[in-house]
């Protein structure tokens, strides 16, 4: 006597998943986004007026670099705290879109660059960038 699981009684919940009607919505959502897609790619065309924009220059870029010994170099200079403050006024008052580089050296202790950066704020700079190298690249 072999027991049938499903033996024809109504009363008990079936155990397996519908997916005919998922099937059903989904291809009927497909069916619209095909239909609805060539409508979203075309675009309005306008003739849009013409007009000369002035060619920005490029900002006057200034390289600070702070080798493994704390030793400040300015353009290649080198130089101490009071002697930059100085220049970088004066570059700033040139040059009021002034970018600053910095490079240190990656054995420089974070100290002199927490300084060096103390003493490009107090100038008045707002623009900073960093030089570094990229992994690939180093010897």
């Amino acid at each position: 006597m072999a027991a049938s699981l499903n033996s024809g009684d109504h009363e008990t919940p079936l155990s397996e998943i519908n997916v005919t009607p998922l099937v059903d919505v989904m291809l009927v959502l497909l069916v619209i986004f095909i239909i609805v897609a060539p409508v979203f790619s075309q675009s309005i065309r306008v003739d849009l007026p013409k007009a000369i924009a002035e060619a920005d220059s490029d900002p006057v870029v200034i390289d600070l670099t702070l080798d493994d010994e704390g030793q400040l170099f300015y353009q290649g200079t080198a130089t101490d705290s009071a002697q930059l403050m100085t220049q970088l006024r004066t570059s700033k008052e040139e040059s009021p879109e002034l970018v600053v580089r910095i490079g240190a050296d990656a054995e420089t202790d974070y100290q002199s660059v927490a300084q060096l950066l103390s003493i490009v704020r107090a100038s008045g700079i707002t623009r900073l960038a960093f030089a570094t190298q990229s992994p690939s690249s180093s010897q």
